[in-house]
């Protein structure tokens, strides 16, 4: 899931890889032969893309890759998920003090790779300084980092300082988002949704496995997400969406008409919300770039794969993947063949394994969840919030690329291991 809905190519020569394989850079002399290596192809082909994850790199380490990060400004994608296994609390803010601002002046780096690193609070700082002023960066993939709501919230801040410095230097906002696994919850929404809102250019937003509860849901989608009018794919797999938020989901659709995929697998979207959802595609346009729904788990029941099967031949010409495992229907339903008859006609469609298909019995449940979600707060508006950000904001201006290198080489300099 963590990953990006395309792959760039490149030339061999291109390409610096010690990937996976489980090297501990602690010292220089652990990592010179590296550096080395990687100054040399440098000095003989044009670096685009580097790939250090899969190893764990200390302190003074990353010091020494720091310093030859600043040298290679035709890096278009570094990859440095998975890089602090067994690391201290307190050497990996560090670490990351050398290794990431020498990323912020790279023009052509519009790729990073942060996943499965355990950031927690302890990095924030870090994270947010470098976030705020990458502003070249347009693909960022922040999964299973240990977040928390807290961090999520801090998050969400960044995005916003780095919108505005973005728009400041006329220069086009992220177009991916990628922020799964990490406990993000209902407390970081509200920075999170204005974060994500003021990226008028994202295409990709992914935010699975993070606990947010339908209220959280709704407010992300209604006063954050239905703003970025250019989404292709939206992935809230995993989190909890219900009844209420389901039709917020289901109302918001429209906005986005260059949709090509959407993943509400394990969101108890419940039999009402699923067929409003499912109504929302009915009533909406013929999404011509539409490829992939996953639906799984969500309650979804006969009256709602009735009306999915005139969905999938009218408004979803070109529907690749489709999944319902988990749902409540019989697998031997006559609509389910009708389904895999269009998928058939058309050469192309796949439907998943039908093999865990929930019992049909009473609605109690979602008589629970229903009253659960009426129990919440009421939403809250956003745009005070945002005010407050723009007043605060600090614009990050470059005044050119060497500089920025020199200041970093300073700093770097005078800090100590």
């Amino acid at each position: 899931m963590a990953t990006l809905d395309f792959i760039p190519t490149y030339k061999e020569e291109e390409i610096y890889s010690i990937a996976n394989k489980s090297i501990k850079f602690d010292s220089y002399d652990d990592i010179k032969p590296y550096l080395d290596e990687l100054v040399t192809k440098a000095s003989t082909s044009t670096i685009k893309k580097l790939d250090f994850s899969g190893n764990t790199i200390g302190i003074e380490a990353s010091k020494f890759l720091g310093d030859v990060l600043t040298k290679l400004t035709s890096l278009e994608e570094v990859n440095f998920a998975d890089l602090f296994t067994g690391r201290l609390k307190d050497e990996i803010p560090k670490s990351l003090q050398y290794l990431l601002p020498p990323l912020i002046p790279l023009k052509k780096l519009t790729i990073l790779n942060l996943s499965d690193n355990a950031f927690g609070l302890m990095t924030i700082d870090e994270l947010e300084d470098f976030l705020s002023k990458a502003v070249y960066l347009e693909h960022l993939i922040l999964s299973n980092n240990g977040m928390g709501p807290f961090a999520g919230a801090r998050i969400g801040k960044s995005l916003y300082k780095l919108s505005a410095n973005k728009k400041a230097l006329k220069l086009s906002s992220l177009k991916t988002f990628i922020c799964g696994r990490n406990r993000l919850e209902n407390g970081s929404i509200d920075y999170l949704a204005i974060g994500l809102r003021n990226h008028i250019d994202l295409q990709v937003v992914k935010l699975y496995q993070n606990g947010i509860r339908p209220q959280g849901i709704a407010k992300l989608i209604l006063q954050g997400l239905r703003f970025n009018k250019e989404l292709t794919i939206l992935d809230l797999q995993d989190n909890t969406i219900t009844r209420k938020s389901a039709l917020v989901l289901a109302d918001t659709l429209s906005n986005w008409l260059k949709l090509k995929e959407l993943n509400v697998n394990d969101c108890l979207l419940n039999p009402l919300g699923s067929l409003k959802l499912i109504e929302s595609f009915h009533q909406g346009e013929i999404l011509n770039k539409f490829e992939i729904l996953r639906l799984q788990y969500n309650e979804l029941d006969i009256h709602a794969l009735t009306l999915l099967k005139s969905v999938i031949a009218d408004k979803l010409p070109n529907l690749k993947t489709l999944e319902l495992n988990g749902n409540r229907f019989e697998e031997d339903s006559s609509i389910i063949d009708e389904i895999n008859e269009i998928f058939e006609d058309r050469g192309f469609g796949e439907l998943d394994e039908l093999d865990d298909l929930e019992e049909l019995d009473s609605e109690d449940e979602d008589e629970e969840d229903e009253s659960e979600e009426e129990a919440e707060e009421e939403e809250i508006e956003l745009d005070e919030l945002e005010k407050e950000l723009e007043q605060i904001q600090e614009y990050y201006t470059p005044d050119n690329e060497n500089k920025e290198v020199e200041d970093i080489a300073t700093k770097l300099e005078k800090a100590s291991i």
